[in-house]
């Protein structure tokens, strides 16, 4: 990068001119039979499968024991929130493309690493329903590198600029807090997978 990204204007934009999402006004009836309103945004990207976007939790392994267990995270800038965020590899499904597949191709695009075996892959979950009605899969790769730790091309768009990071899963959670401090944003889904983590390795 050339220079600091940062926002620079915010103004109102009319629905119209938006790619990405809309905003609704929903009528609803509550549990005592009130009519109410609510407003929310949705994406307008959603294509057949029903599934708007993807996380992807990569684990890293060495054939050969020659690193730990380890992941990848990235770091990239945000302007809704005007930071350098930290979280897991993700991106929009494609139309006739599945969450599993549109993992493994987000991995190989923001990160470099191929992945062909998928540990687990989520229901469909949803991170903030009193704003959105998007959705998302958790799709978790096996990553499986021949000897030691390797650093593959990216294959990143016009406009994406992108830091890829490995570190090893039982260090997780206090790197995400290292990020804190060093003022970096933390994405939601990827620190409450720190934390689990965390937790599960103190027996908890």
């Amino acid at each position: 990068m050339t220079s600091q990204p940062k926002v620079i204007a915010i103004t109102d934009m009319p629905t119209q001119e938006a790619k990405w999402i809309t905003l609704k006004k929903i009528k609803y009836m509550d549990a005592e039979g009130k009519e109410r309103l609510w407003e929310c945004a949705q994406r307008t990207t959603r294509r057949s499968s029903g599934i708007d976007a993807v996380a992807v939790f990569p684990i890293i392994r060495s054939r050969t024991n020659a690193f730990p267990v380890s992941t990848v995270i990235i770091e990239q800038y945000r302007p809704p929130i005007d930071k350098f965020i930290v979280e897991l590899p993700a991106g929009l499904v494609d139309e006739g493309e599945t969450a599993e597949e549109a993992a493994i191709r987000e991995l190989r695009e923001e990160t470099g690493y191929q992945s062909s075996e998928i540990v687990e892959s989520s229901p469909v979950v949803v991170a903030d329903p009193g704003m959105t009605n998007a959705n998302m899969k958790l799709v978790i790769l096996n990553v499986y590198l021949e000897d030691k730790l390797e650093s593959p091309d990216q294959e990143l768009d016009s406009g994406e600029f992108i830091v890829r990071r490995v570190v090893e899963l039982k260090t997780l959670y206090n790197v995400l807090e290292e990020y804190d401090h060093k003022g970096f944003a933390i994405d939601a889904k990827l620190h409450h997978l720190a934390a689990g983590y965390a937790l599960a390795l103190k027996g908890v």
